[in-house]
């Protein structure tokens, strides 16, 4: 730890030889002390320390009983040290511990220090001062004046460490002279007696200081000297009866600083409970309300300021927390001398936060309710590191908060806050942050640059440490300390650094696996390593250290050595390395070829400088065996300008042969040879060079030219006899006719004032038509290409070419060739192609429509028609193609219902369809419902027609007529349409008829009807009328359908029974569908008549004896059971003994009646021992007394007697939770009544917790099935001096009663199924609270 020695000269302290311990100051000790003696000084070990040996130990050690502490003891937090490396340097004091623990003394918990002393108070009343050496220098006070004021419990040092002030537990406050150790003042009357000292502090004015007591005010303290007499002048600043204040902090400028103009006036912040922070100056005050939070009562109030340099400026920023919330304010001062408050961004923690401190400008050092330190970057918000605290013991302020020493006269609110005080246990001061513990005192600094990198290196943690001084380098490093200097500075001053830890890392891999380990561990262990050392060398710009050290000591491994070679392709690739040394470059060679690694060294060659190569070994050689053919041409390219070399030959070991007559022979490798070339001629022909880069501009024109010369030569520089004319052009038109035409039409585009230019292009057309046009070699599709792509470039409108008609002419000839039945879809592909493009201005239309005809292109027939307007020809094409005669309806749809055709080429289509009705419904009842589609206008041509002689119109247009086959159309909704097909459907396809009504709904009902009774299609009539309404109608329909059966005397009788059978179930259906529109005599009549047809049909055919058990069923539902037992009985055929025929019926309607009856009953019994429980238990409830569980208002926190003799009601709930009514007044929660006795309360700090506000909508919710407890459990008590009374009284629970018994008394009837939803809502009863 590095301060600032003090001055004995200076100060007047006087030479000794041995320091005292407090073993010689304190002679005695305690009854209860026991003495301790450390063993090891530089480790503490504070498991053997006795826990009774402090007023108030860590809450990891508390023996306050809270069960919260064990829980937060076992707790643990995740600590990512590896991401900033480790931030906090964290130092044992291990002098003062020593002492402190020698003597066994109790601490109390205050603790400050400044960059020349660390001053200590006790529990005897003593301060201890050290210096920085940490040798004990003065002893202040004496046991006698300690037994009279009791515990130190606050302490402050002034700015110039020349004076002591200490606040006393009994409060008291005395004033020490630092250089001689002198007793100044005593004050005894600065703040009403008996309450304790909080927080006394100086400010930077050295007369003026200010106090806080254990009562939540706080005093300003005026220090004068007059004539030799020091006396001390108390003003209150504020009283705690309008808040409690429990933390103070004025605002302490650093001796650079002392000029600032805000250090004008004297700041002041402070924090109440629940409330917060008003800044005071000397002359004015400059209140600022702020309201914290809601969060837990037992939270600690937090400030601590700092001067932050905010848009070039430095100006004091306050931090204020309560909670996990950290808020910042900025305090600016203008020129006019107005003092401005700025909020700032606020930072968010999910911590409780018992103390914070500003280590830095931009760094806060937090500790929360688990004794977990926390550093954090204001900026970015970011937690840097975490540290474990639960070893220090912290010391905390329990004892002074509750003013035990005068007699425990705090509110319970701070007594609540003060179980996690430990303002007097931190003190932060130049940097330097030191906790007090009971046994120990710790210092927490950062540590700079250096060190944190180190650390990580101590640790071999190599990688993370090249990650943070990387981010040093780049200045995004957090709490960076001991870097100065400029950027360029900085980065030289890292960059060095980095190289280091690079050498440091190279070796330690290297010595941690020997030659003779496994080569795939070691090979996986390199991979992670090289690759990380190149990176960095790299990004640092040390490329000659890494290929003349790194590499060097890296050679002596082999598999180092390959890794290392293996690890510069990516970045190679990623052009982030494009020069290599001569030796690298050989070995990166002799290592790919070696190992077959050849696609990988071909990636590197491209992007790797070409003076780096031999052209010789890597060209002539290796790229050619090997098939290296993008690093060849690069080479070639780049090394020597030479464009045209790749195209023509390739060594071989006995002669030159050239490289576009190899793709005859089509192997593997050709055709992707030969994809290259095309690749790289269109490159060229560009401007691009292959294949990356582009090809300088000045040599642009000229490659251009040099390899149209290449192509049209008209032979090979080693040609035979037998080769034939144009043997570059011929054999890439060999080899893809459209890609390479595709090439050219490309190069074509940018031809326009190139005279040059132009007349390559003249050229090689005509050699395109000399070696294509009437060459057996090529096929028709070869040869449509190329004409479409010849009139392509004849119809621009800046067209330069020539090309002979008859050229054409002789294409068409040979496209439309009759005798030729190969590839017949082929060619008129390519001729239609051909036309579109515009060629058909090449040809004569008249001779071209008859070849088309001839040669059956019916779409060229099509073309042309379409061109001509002649449209009712095209249905004649679309007839005679067997390939498309299924979309001749789509054509037609299209034609009808698109503008642009006049209504005398529609009615010419018309007639034609006409013509052919015939064979297109045969056709297009083979054809797929989901590809055939109709026009409205269509339809009603074939109406028109005699279409009734055609049914097998009927099978592909009647499910078109059903919804939802066309989705998206409003297609085929004209009621004559369906009425039509209705009709064709009686008469052609019954079978299909119920199927088309149920799904079609854009018929008319009475003209449907009348169609189905026209043919007697009953079953179908019956439908309809049961759709109208017509219920008795659709039952007589179908009664006459099965007499007729019934009557029926032809034909097989089984089939005859199966048909009456079937009926009668469609008359039973019927009856069950409409019994819902019926009364009850109507239902009773129709099932009647239902049963007597049975009866006599039974009397023919005993076997529909079935039906009858069927029917009685059915009648069940609807009709009650004591009317069906009546029907049956007077029945004249059961009346005569044959009741055994429908005992089964009988039985089971009885085993119904008493099923029913027996969940009646048990239903009734459940409802009834609910509510007697629910009432019994309500009325125990609401007559039981209530007992609170503490004697303040949970939104006030002020005792509910406040004051004496006073008549003040309060609220009690039965959760123990305790309000003043003016209290819950102003906090909203009543329902607004006028009458105090009718009003409704719900406790306010139960509906928070739940998420809500409570009161308004408590008696919203409440509905029918909220259980009866629960309701008692939200009653509450009011209770004032006079009198008591309850909002719950027995005219409640009459009403409760008196609402339960009405629905359990209703009667319960049978209902239709479906008709109403009657639910059992049976549920446990509710748990009571003990």
């Amino acid at each position: 730890m590095k301060m600032k020695t003090i001055d004995d000269k200076e100060f007047d302290i006087p030479q000794v030889d041995t320091p005292p311990t407090l073993e010689s100051i304190l002679s005695e000790l305690e009854d209860e002390d026991e003495p301790f003696v450390l063993e090891d000084t530089s480790i503490l070990n504070t498991d053997s320390m006795d826990a009774h040996s402090c007023d108030t130990s860590s809450l990891a050690s508390s023996d306050s009983g809270d069960p919260a502490h064990l829980k937060r003891k076992r707790r643990t937090v995740d600590v990512n040290a590896t991401v900033h490396g480790s931030v906090l340097r964290h130092s044992l004091l291990k002098g003062i511990s020593a002492q402190i623990v020698s003597a066994a003394v109790r601490l109390t918990h205050t603790n400050t220090h400044t960059d020349s002393v660390i001053a200590v108070g006790t529990s005897h009343g003593l301060a201890l001062v050290f210096d920085t050496n940490q040798a004990l220098r003065l002893c202040l006070g004496t046991k006698t004046a300690g037994a009279e004021f009791g515990a130190v419990s606050a302490l402050s040092i002034n700015h110039d460490c020349s004076r002591l002030l200490c606040g006393f537990a009994k409060g008291q406050i005395t004033m020490w002279d630092l250089a001689h150790g002198k007793l100044l003042r005593t004050i005894t009357d600065a703040h009403p007696p008996g309450t304790a000292v909080l927080h006394v502090k100086f400010t930077d004015d050295p007369t003026l200081a200010v106090c806080n007591d254990s009562g939540g005010s706080v005093f300003e303290l005026a220090f004068r000297r007059v004539m030799g007499m020091r006396s001390c002048d108390s003003r209150c600043l504020f009283s705690g009866s309008k808040g409690e204040v429990c933390c103070i902090e004025p605002l302490r400028a650093p001796p650079d600083l002392r000029d600032h103009p805000i250090m004008h006036y004297s700041l002041l912040a402070m924090a109440s409970l629940t409330k917060v922070h008003k800044f005071i100056t000397n002359v004015m005050w400059c209140y600022v309300m702020r309201s914290l939070h809601q969060s837990d009562p037992s939270s600690v109030p937090q400030l601590t300021w700092q001067f932050v340099a905010v848009q070039k400026t430095v100006n004091p920023i306050l931090a204020f927390c309560k909670g996990d919330t950290v808020h910042f304010l900025l305090v600016k001062k203008e020129e006019t001398g107005t003092i401005h408050v700025i909020k700032q961004r606020q930072l968010h923690l999910s911590c409780d936060i018992i103390s914070l401190s500003w280590i830095n400008s931009h760094t806060l050092v937090l500790v929360d309710s688990h004794e977990k330190l926390q550093v954090v970057d204001r900026p970015s918000q970011e937690v840097l590191e975490t540290l474990d605290l639960e070893q220090v013991q912290l010391v905390y302020n329990s004892r002074h908060f509750k003013s035990l020493a005068t007699g425990g006269n705090v509110s319970q609110a701070l007594a609540l806050v003060g179980e996690k005080a430990c303002y007097q246990s931190v003190s932060s001061y130049g940097g330097q942050i030191v906790y007090l513990g009971t046994k120990s005192a710790h210092i927490m600094t950062l540590r700079n640059w250096r060190e944190r990198i180190e650390y990580l290196l101590k640790q071999e943690h190599f990688v993370e440490a090249l990650s943070l001084a990387w981010s040093f380098h780049e200045g995004t490093a957090k709490a960076v300390v001991g870097l100065f200097g400029d950027p360029v500075k900085r980065k030289v001053v890292v960059g060095d650094k980095m190289v280091e830890i690079l050498f440091q890392f190279a070796e330690h891999a290297l010595k941690k696996f020997s030659e003779q380990g496994k080569i795939q561990v070691m090979e996986q262990h390199f991979h992670d390593v090289i690759p990380i050392l190149v990176d960095y060398c790299l990004l640092l710009q040390r490329a000659d250290q890494l290929f003349n050290q790194l590499y060097t000591r890296l050679m002596e491994n082999k598999v180092a050595k390959d890794v290392f070679l293996e690890s510069l392709e990516s970045y190679i690739v990623a052009d982030r390395l494009g020069h290599l040394t001569t030796p690298i470059m050989r070995d990166l060679l002799a290592h790919y070829h070696g190992n077959g690694m050849m696609d990988s060294l071909e990636r590197c060659i491209i992007h790797l400088d070409v003076t780096n190569l031999d052209i010789q070994q890597v060209c002539l050689c290796m790229c050619w065996e090997n098939q290296l053919y993008d690093a060849m041409i690069y080479v070639f390219n780049r090394g020597m300008n030479d464009y045209i070399t790749p195209m023509e030959v390739c060594p071989t070991p006995n002669r030159f042969k050239c490289l576009t007559l190899l793709l005859s022979s089509w192997a593997d490798e050709d055709v992707v040879m030969g994809n290259k070339l095309l690749v790289y001629i269109s490159c060229c022909l560009a401007g691009r060079a292959y294949p990356i880069g582009d090809i300088p501009e000045d040599l642009v024109v000229q490659v251009k030219n040099q390899v149209f010369e290449f192509l049209i030569h008209l032979h090979s520089a080693e040609s035979s006899e037998e080769e034939e004319i144009f043997p570059f052009i011929r054999t890439l038109l060999h080899f893809d006719t459209r890609e390479f035409l595709n090439v050219l039409a490309m190069t074509f585009e940018d031809f326009k004032n190139d005279k040059q230019a132009l007349e390559y292009q003249q050229r090689i057309v005509d050699i395109l038509l000399q070696v294509m046009v009437d060459n057996p070699d090529f096929t028709p599709s070869q040869v449509g290409g190329l004409f479409t792509f010849l009139a392509r470039q004849l119809a621009k409108p800046d067209n330069t070419l020539f090309v002979n008609r008859k050229l054409f002419d002789q294409v068409l000839e040979f496209l439309c060739c009759p005798d030729d039945d190969s590839r017949h879809t082929e060619r008129q592909q390519v001729l239609l192609e051909l036309l579109q493009v515009g060629g058909v201005v090449q040809f004569n239309e008249e001779r071209l429509l008859a070849l088309a005809e001839k040669a059956k292109f019916y779409q060229i027939c099509e073309f042309l028609y379409e061109k001509k307007n002649v449209y009712d020809r095209i249905i004649e094409c679309y007839l005679r193609d067997p390939l498309r005669k299924g979309e001749i309806f789509n054509y037609i749809h299209n034609l009808l219902s698109m503008p642009g055709y006049s209504p005398e080429d529609k009615q010419t289509v018309k007639n034609k369809v006409l013509q052919h009705i015939q064979v297109t419904t045969v056709w297009c009842a083979s054809c797929s419902k989901n590809t055939v589609t109709l026009h409205t206008h269509s339809l009603t041509i074939f109406s028109s027609s005699p279409l009734c002689s055609f049914p097998s119109f009927l099978l592909f247009s009647a499910p078109l007529f059903r919804e939802g086959h066309h989705s998206g159309t409003s297609f085929l909704l004209q009621p004559d349409l369906h009425e039509l097909l209705l009709d064709l459907l009686c008469r052609f396809a019954p079978q299909q008829l119920l199927s088309f009504l149920q799904t079609s709904q854009h018929y008319r009902l009475e003209e449907a009807i009348q169609i189905t009774e026209k043919y007697h299609h009953n079953d179908a009539t019956a439908y309809l009328l049961e759709k109208k309404g017509d219920v008795h109608g659709s039952f007589a329909v179908l009664l006459e359908v099965s007499t007729k059966h019934r009557g029926n005397k032809e034909g097989n009788q089984e089939s005859i029974l199966t048909k009456v059978k079937d009926s009668l179930n469609e008359i039973i259906a019927l009856c069950h569908r409409s019994s819902h529109n019926l009364d009850q005599h109507q239902r009773e009549v129709g099932v009647y008549i239902v049963l007597l047809f049975i009866k006599i049909l039974i009397v023919c055919v005993s076997v529909l004896k079935e039906l009858t058990m069927k029917v009685l069923n059915c009648m069940s539902s609807f009709i009650s059971l004591p009317a069906i037992i009546q029907r049956i009985l007077q029945d004249p055929v059961y009346g005569k003994g044959k009741l055994a025929e429908i005992q089964g019926l009988i039985l089971g309607m009885l085993d119904t009646f008493n099923y029913e009856q027996t969940l009646l009953e048990t239903t009734t019994a459940l409802l009834n021992h609910d509510l007697h429980w629910s009432l019994a238990h309500l009325h125990a409830a609401v007559t039981r007394g209530l007992h609170p569980r503490q004697d303040y208002c949970n939104i006030c926190l002020q005792q509910y007697k406040r004051r004496q003799n006073s008549a003040e009601e309060i609220i009690v709930f039965s959760c123990g939770h305790l309000y003043h009514f003016q209290c819950l007044q102003q906090k909203d929660c009543g329902r607004g009544f006028t009458s105090k006795l009718q009003q409704h309360w719900s406790c306010y700090k139960c509906s928070s917790s739940q998420g809500g506000r409570g009161g308004h909508s408590t008696e919203a919710k409440r509905g029918r099935n909220t259980s009866l407890a629960q309701v008692g459990r939200q009653r509450c008590y009011s209770f004032s001096t006079c009198s008591v009374f309850c909002l719950f009284q027995l005219s409640i629970l009459s009403e409760l009663s008196h609402g339960h018994s009405h629905e359990t008394a209703r009667t319960v009837v049978p209902t239709q199924a479906g008709t109403e939803n009657f639910q059992l809502q049976l549920t446990p009863p509710p748990l009571l609270e003990e």
